[in-house]
């Protein structure tokens, strides 16, 4: 009997990206922008369904895949983008790249301090639990909605263009097989 692939159970796109050779690293992270922008979507989804329904299986499984998404998979984009797309635009030159990549570094903690804030809560949906506060979250999921949609654009509007016209074919070879190696050791590469 085969297994039937629903999408709780299918790999993400970017796992996907990432087992293709060769891999293509900026192709890798606009595909994960394109993953959260639909994480983002379903937090909205869930808290529609919390409110209309309440707090079921289905509830539990959006928030499943939310949690764990924005653990990982997002968490990892934002290291590649530290590790291999800001430093070629910080050592630029470029007063305007260096201010709007110093911003994006930024964004990068003001988003981690916000998921700390909200991920308990989503992880208390997943596993079942009710203690999660229904009214807190429709206030601060749109705050990070729109922060991750404001980092989103700049970054596909001005600093990954700039990236790929600076970072070498050769950089990004590297580049990706650092990303791939990472993503299948499942642990953060310390170099």
């Amino acid at each position: 009997m085969s297994a039937v692939l629903t999408p709780e159970s299918a790999p993400s796109a970017v796992q996907d990206a990432l087992s293709a050779r060769p891999i293509q690293p900026f192709d890798v992270l606009d595909e994960c922008h394109r993953d959260v922008v639909r994480h983002l979507h379903d937090m909205h989804q869930l808290l529609d369904h919390l409110r209309r329904v309440g707090h079921d299986e289905r509830a539990q499984q959006m928030a499943r895949r939310i949690f764990d998404f924005f653990m990982t998979t997002a968490r990892e984009h934002h290291l590649d983008e530290e590790r291999h797309v800001f430093p070629a635009l910080l050592r630029s030159g470029d007063d305007l790249l260096t201010q709007q990549t110093l911003r994006l570094q930024q964004d990068h903690g003001w988003i981690e301090e916000d998921w700390q804030e909200i991920a308990p809560q989503f992880e208390a949906i997943a596993a079942g639990y009710n203690w999660f506060n229904l009214e807190q979250l429709e206030q601060i999921v749109p705050v990070f909605h729109a922060l991750y949609r404001d980092h989103i654009a700049l970054e596909e509007s001005l600093i990954y263009p700039e990236a790929r016209s600076r970072i070498s074919r050769w950089d990004l070879q590297g580049m990706g097989r650092e990303m791939s190696q990472r993503r299948r050791s499942g642990k953060p590469n310390k170099t």
